[in-house]
């Protein structure tokens, strides 16, 4: 996976392992709890040419059709080096590839998407370890009046649903007898929202990092993409002006399902409202984008009265963000990462999304749904293409399991 802060790729090697139905003497068949051991990880940095066109094609600027057709191909043969350098030190093949790519067009007109792209050309990640590759996770989910994004409410809804049953086998409260939000703070900010009493829902926020990576590439001239621990944030001071002129941005106040990305908050948009702003410091602007990520995100979660976050993505590692998200958020709603809450560390959480997808697909179940995305039913995720042979599919299974629970 890799995401919209377009840093590098998240790889995880994962083996799903199905539950034996009870009462039922094939093993594996139509699964109600899956469980899944992560067997390696790792985060690959782009390297420094690769980085500078992925973000040259988030910006909105006319650029050449050159380079979307060279980043497709190189971007697909680092995935495919990537991958196959982690799986040679795990000593194994893979029976499937996940690719999600690089999102560099989201298009959204009226609350409703468009269109979606994603680069990173999987067929040389198919050359490269001779397996079947699932890509184009989000195009049928569009095509079917859906956001196509945030994918991951599936992943959180199986992973709470498994806390849940743990929880009642113990005989503490389960964690989604009130309503939690599963947070994900990559470049846009979203959230899962589960509770008890009403289908789960997944929206994005608005930005997480996006506008703080502009920002500080600005102050340090580019020598970092992101703000360091927090650093530049933490020497600033909010200008209450400017974050109250940001919070202005209509997507806010629309209603969920709902999707954004860098075709909106990129550093043109950011310019308008600093330009208000000349007074404004550096520092004191990255602050005040900050808490503006910080509020848009208390604010989603208090509006469907939630009392735990599970937080997770690379803001997490920002302590500043997450200083100011826990005092947007006030004492009543607890604070966790994915590691306290489900086992499951940090940086591997959308990287094993898109093995849970494969995984779907692979036995022909749907990985979305309406009331995470808006489309019109679940949809089967992707499409596939080929290894050294034909594409075999199992025989298809009839029910997704309702639960995914993480083994050593």
């Amino acid at each position: 996976m890799t995401g919209t802060s377009a840093d590098g790729l998240d790889i995880v090697i994962a083996e799903f392992l199905p539950d034996p139905t009870v009462g039922s003497d094939l093993v594996g068949a139509d699964p109600t709890t899956l469980s899944v051991r992560i067997l390696a990880e790792r985060e690959a940095a782009f390297d420094p040419e690769l980085g500078s066109d992925i973000l040259r094609l988030l910006e909105p600027a006319d650029i050449p059709l050159s380079l979307v057709s060279s980043v497709d191909a190189r971007l697909g043969r680092f995935a495919a080096a990537a991958v196959a350098e982690l799986c040679a030190e795990a000593d194994l093949r893979p029976d499937l590839v996940v690719s999600h790519g690089q999102t560099v067009r989201h298009d959204i007109s009226d609350g409703r998407v468009t269109s979606t792209l994603q680069l990173g050309q999987p067929a040389f990640i198919a050359e490269r370890l001779g397996v079947p590759v699932l890509s184009d996770v989000r195009s049928r989910d569009v095509a079917a009046g859906g956001q196509g994004a945030p994918l991951v409410g599936m992943l959180d809804s199986l992973l709470l649903s498994a806390m849940s049953e743990t929880s009642a086998e113990a005989t503490e409260p389960s964690p989604t007898a009130a309503p939690t939000a599963v947070l994900n703070l990559g470049g846009i900010a979203n959230i899962t929202v589960i509770a008890a009493d009403r289908d789960p829902i997944a929206f994005d926020t608005g930005p997480a990092n996006a506008l703080i990576d502009v920002l500080a590439r600005r102050i340090t001239d580019g020598r970092q993409g992101f703000d360091r621990d927090g650093a530049l944030a933490a020497a600033g001071t909010v200008d209450e002006d400017l974050l109250a002129d940001l919070l202005t941005e209509p997507f806010y106040s629309r209603p969920a399902p709902k999707s954004t990305g860098k075709e909106l908050f990129h550093a043109d948009y950011l310019d308008s409202f600093l330009t208000a702003h000349p007074h404004l410091g550096d520092h004191d602007a990255i602050a005040t984008v900050t808490a503006l990520t910080a509020r848009t995100i208390a604010e989603a979660c208090h509006r469907y009265g939630v009392t735990t976050v599970i937080a997770s993505g690379g803001g997490t590692r920002n302590p500043e963000l997450m200083r100011r998200l826990g005092q947007e958020l006030g004492d009543a709603v607890e604070m966790k990462g994915t590691q306290e809450a489900f086992g499951l560390p940090e940086g591997s959480k959308e990287a094993l999304l898109m093995g849970l997808i494969g995984w779907l697909s692979w036995h022909g179940l749907d990985g979305t749904e309406p009331s995470l995305t808006g489309a019109a039913g679940p949809r089967i995720a992707g499409r596939f293409s080929s290894g050294d042979g034909p594409l075999q599919l199992p025989e298809p299974l009839h029910r997704r399991p309702s639960r995914l629970r993480l083994v050593d």
